[in-house]
């Protein structure tokens, strides 16, 4: 699955790659229903699921049920992609991104870019909804070097011929004099997944918010 992602964002021979452009804002009812799917604890049906596989591919015991993680190491950065699953529909996993999004902003970052980009390759759509997030600059008060908690957070929804693939989560640590040292992408990953499992009201809730 790896060489297959790897081969569908690399530029191919005749491919139209289209640029970056600013992504849209939610509309009101938009938000209304993700308002309520974060009030009704919808996710708590993958946050855990998530974070559980995570470790165990982490630990190198993969399993062939359940929803799947594959790690990511690339020149200093550190991430994880989220796989779709057929049960959660694209509805689910729609606000399961934009969630994940909430979360890190109330780690202390801000968003600074939200934009998407629409590459064809062949018989191919790919379309890639980005989010990048920065610290809010804060002076940690016993080194007097800003503290950039994680470091530089990119928050990607992948989706091929409009159905959704996968969430890439990453991170960047700064690593300049002046910043404290990043905390560890484990450590992020129990700030925004490390959630208790669904109950039984709140499985039936997938269906209503599935498409």
């Amino acid at each position: 699955m790896l060489e297959f992602i790897q081969q569908l964002f690399q530029r191919r021979n005749g491919a139209a790659v289209a640029g970056w452009e600013p992504a849209g804002e939610p509309t009101p009812a938009q938000a209304r229903r993700h308002s309520a799917w974060v009030a009704e604890q919808v996710y708590r049906n993958w946050l855990g699921p998530y974070f559980k596989a995570y470790h165990l591919r982490k630990s190198g015991i993969g399993s062939r049920r359940g929803l799947r993680v594959e790690l990511l190491h690339e020149e200093g950065r550190q991430g994880a992609l989220f796989f779709y699953d057929h049960t959660m529909g694209p509805g689910n996993f729609e606000h399961l991104y934009q969630l994940l999004g909430e979360r890190v902003t109330a780690l202390g970052y801000h968003r600074a870019c939200h934009d998407h980009r629409l590459r064809r390759h062949q018989q191919l759509r790919e379309l890639t909804v980005k989010q990048l997030f920065k610290p809010n600059p804060t002076d940690c008060t016993e080194s007097g070097r800003c503290n950039q908690r994680y470091g530089l957070i990119t928050l990607d929804l992948v989706g091929v011929n409009d159905r959704p693939l996968f969430i890439r989560l990453i991170t960047n640590p700064v690593r300049e004099l002046h910043f404290t040292s990043a905390c560890s992408f484990d450590a992020l990953l129990q700030a925004v997944l490390d959630e208790p499992a669904a109950d039984a009201a709140i499985a039936q809730k997938i269906e209503e918010y599935y498409s």
